[in-house]
């Protein structure tokens, strides 16, 4: 095998290794969300593939002629690429969650076959180009850079452009038909045919393209739908990956559905008179639930959207009837595009950014709660929607954090998430240097019948005890979160 041929295998079997690495995120995420421990699920996976297929393609390429082997690697390799596929979605259906045990299921059945078979074709090469022990050191050095190389290149390719370009699908698809097609090319070079591998790769996608699609948009970010009531299509859900995010009323943007969003509502009544307009910052966007809300409420409110994803302001106009005439979207992460806002320009900050159930991690510390509050005009106020179970570790160490910025801080939700046994939920988090109208917010939510409680002062401290302060240093947020029992 000359050495163009050799580096050129090695260099697409690494790359198209790392494409998948990459992309299964984006295939587990309707049923696991994307968090850290997605993607320590979906890496540990990966890793223990690429060890599994070097150590075997290695014993193989010892015991068989290694020439007849390339051929096999690679068809078989498509296969498994085009029925990942499939896979995740048969079973993704059936165990939604995401625990480290679903998330490791998935990618384990999804991918790891793939990366090991893969991962065979680098020792087969090497194999094929050793003349001699004398040129072992040269011949596996320069195969083991080149394959670095390809795996660089499928990392950067794929966060960089194919994500943002195409839908994930139609990447994996190509990329196991570029396996199976050079496959192909290699069995005539070495003359290795074999009509039952190729049967297997013409079977195994056709079962690909049959596959039903979980989402109705799918974004660099998100797998996004948007679901409209049977009895009123007018009140529609938009659902990202797994969380139910937004809830809109095309025909009614007074009404808030979800009960985190109407403790909001309370939160902002109790700011100001009721009518009086607002300027009003968004770290996320959704289904713009909130900026509509106080268009409706308070006219002449003026709303700064920072939203992550440019297809979610998409769905918003071509799904959800958004228009944006008093409303300004910065796309991107909010980390960034906050500085864009002028300081002490906005009297309130609303916090309803998610990545699954969390709220993305840099979006939690000490230092982005400084630039929330630079942001603020003296007395101004941020709320934050956040979700948490169990111990409410996370929810402790947030609010926390903004007693370390804020010289008020309280903390709304159902007396059943704040006591001693919690169920665990939503919880609204305000926080501002001057004194929180605890009671005020309560008895609108009380005229309501709705049954929230708040605790700030002692009663705050003492729940708290000993939460740490998050920090761009230390922010364990997909730690501390503990998921639904």
């Amino acid at each position: 095998m000359s050495r163009l041929a050799a580096s050129t295998l090695v260099f697409l079997s690494s790359a198209s290794v790392l494409v998948l690495e990459i992309l299964a995120g984006r295939l587990l995420a309707p049923y696991v969300g994307v968090t850290l421990e997605t993607f320590t699920g979906i890496i540990g996976t990966i890793l223990a593939g690429i060890a599994m297929g070097a150590w075997l393609g290695g014993r193989a390429a010892d015991r068989l002629d290694p020439a007849r082997l390339l051929a096999p690697l690679l068809i078989v390799g498509g296969a498994l690429a085009f029925l990942s596929i499939p896979i995740v979605d048969w079973l993704g259906a059936d165990v939604r969650g995401g625990t480290p045990t679903t998330i490791v299921t998935l990618a384990a059945f999804g991918f790891f076959a793939p990366s090991a078979v893969l991962s065979a074709i680098s020792p087969v090469v090497v194999k094929l180009r050793l003349a001699s022990l004398d040129e072992t050191g040269r011949v596996v050095g320069m195969l083991s850079a080149v394959g670095t190389a390809g795996a660089l290149v499928g990392t950067f390719a794929t966060g960089f452009i194919l994500v943002s370009a195409w839908p994930t699908r139609p990447v994996i698809r190509g990329l196991a038909l570029a396996l199976v097609l050079v496959g192909v090319l290699v069995a005539a070079r070495t003359r290795t045919w074999s009509v039952g591998l190729l049967v297997v790769a013409l079977v195994a996608a056709p079962i690909s393209f049959a596959s039903s699609h979980p989402c109705g948009v799918e974004s660099a970010y998100f797998c996004a739908r948007v679901v409209a009531e049977d009895d009123d299509p007018s009140r529609r859900t938009l659902w990202l990956d797994t969380l139910r995010h937004s809830f809109v009323d095309v025909d009614d943007p007074t009404h808030l559905e979800f009960t985190y969003a109407q403790t909001l509502s309370d939160v902002i009544e109790s700011l100001a008179p009721a009518g009086e307009r607002l300027d009003v910052l968004h770290i996320g966007g959704g289904g713009f639930t909130m900026p509509r809300w106080l268009r409706a409420t308070r006219p002449g409110t003026h709303s700064t959207v920072l939203e992550l994803d440019p297809e979610i302001v998409e769905i918003g106009r071509e799904q959800l009837a958004l228009t944006l005439e008093d409303i300004v979207v910065h796309t991107g992460d909010a980390r960034l595009n906050i500085a864009e806002v002028p300081a002490g320009s906005m009297d309130l900050v609303i916090g309803d950014a998610f990545g699954g159930i969390s709220v993305p991690w840099h979006l939690t510390t000490r230092e982005f709660v400084a630039d929330i509050h630079d942001r603020l005009r003296p007395g101004g106020t941020y709320a934050l929607n956040l979700i948490d179970y169990g111990d409410r570790l996370f929810a402790k160490a947030e609010l926390a954090t903004l007693l370390e910025v804020f010289e008020h801080v309280a903390v709304l939700a159902p007396l059943a998430r704040l006591g001693d046994e919690p169920t665990g939920g939503n919880f609204i988090m305000v926080a501002s240097d001057e004194p929180i109208d605890v009671d005020a917010i309560l008895a609108r939510n009380a005229a309501r019948g709705d049954d929230e409680t708040g605790l700030s002062g002692e009663e705050l401290t003492d729940f708290l005890g000993d939460a740490q302060v998050l920090t761009d240093d230390h922010a364990p947020v997909d730690q501390l979160i503990q998921p639904l029992p």
